[in-house]
């Protein structure tokens, strides 16, 4: 038998299908591996409000990841560890004008801020029933801020990045969840500063850790797992550059799922 490993799957493009939904057989899947001892987590981009919505839907314990690192939760919603964007980085970015078309969030604690309505955005995250709520973004001064998230174009946000590139080097970390959402959290914070502390509650090294993911703000956390898979809808990026991983299926056809029970031996 295997012995004791951490699952973690990014959601969208990796273990959500076209319409964000999780399919019957990811969802058995991930029920008999923990049912043999395997530990679970969802990492994301998501916010922790939105993430949850999926573990209830998996019906089994699960430890959350979300806003890209800044969160990790225990499966009973205990906060574990914790980074957050400074409030007053986090003013100054917000401040920088507006590309054309793009619009810019907040991720905080529990609330999901927004600029103006934006229906993309609404959209993806119908099946959950988590939504925004319009404020005015730079005057937002509270120090629960776990990420800013950027919403628009690829062309206009590269403008966008270029500028914050340029006066906030050093300060933050800069990712894309999706080539139309740009997200900006705190410096060193990502998917795999937060797999690491995980690592180190459970006890288990990372030979122990099998990690999926499709986009740019997965790196991180497939470059510190050691059995990394990288799905055939990714980003080039993360083919080119993690040369340990594992390429596999579309994420619309259920391929962690089947990875999944082919690396441990579940009956089909």
């Amino acid at each position: 038998m295997t012995p004791p490993s951490l699952i973690v799957s990014d959601l969208d493009k990796t273990l959500l299908n076209e319409q964000h939904e999780l399919d019957e057989l990811t969802i058995a899947t991930l029920c008999e591996l923990h049912h043999q001892g395997h530990t679970l987590a969802l990492a994301s981009g998501r916010h922790f409000h939105d993430i949850s919505v999926y573990r209830a839907q998996l019906g089994v314990p699960a430890y959350i990841i979300s806003t890209n690192g800044a969160h990790l939760y225990t499966p009973d919603d205990t906060p574990l560890f914790e980074t957050l964007l400074h409030t007053e980085l986090a003013q100054q970015i917000t401040r920088l004008p507006l590309p054309a078309g793009v619009s810019v969030s907040l991720y905080t604690r529990h609330k999901w801020l927004i600029d103006r309505p934006l229906a993309e955005l609404s959209e993806l995250h119908d099946g959950t029933g988590f939504s925004f709520e319009v404020v005015d973004i730079p005057a937002y001064s509270d120090n629960d801020i776990g990420k800013v998230l950027y919403a628009g174009a690829p062309e206009q946000l590269k403008i966008l990045e270029d500028a914050i590139r340029a006066g906030f080097e050093g300060q933050i970390h800069m990712t894309y969840s999706q080539p139309m959402y740009l997200e900006i959290m705190g410096k060193g914070v990502n998917k795999g500063l937060a797999l690491q502390a995980l690592l180190h509650e459970l006890g288990l090294d990372r030979q122990h850790c099998y990690a999926f993911g499709d986009n740019l703000n997965d790196v991180e956390m497939l470059s510190l797992a050691g059995n990394a898979h990288v799905m055939a809808n990714a980003h080039p990026y993360l083919a080119d550059n993690l040369p340990h991983a594992t390429v596999i299926g579309h994420h619309n056809d259920k391929a962690v799922a089947r990875q999944l029970r082919s690396l441990f031996a579940l009956e089909d």
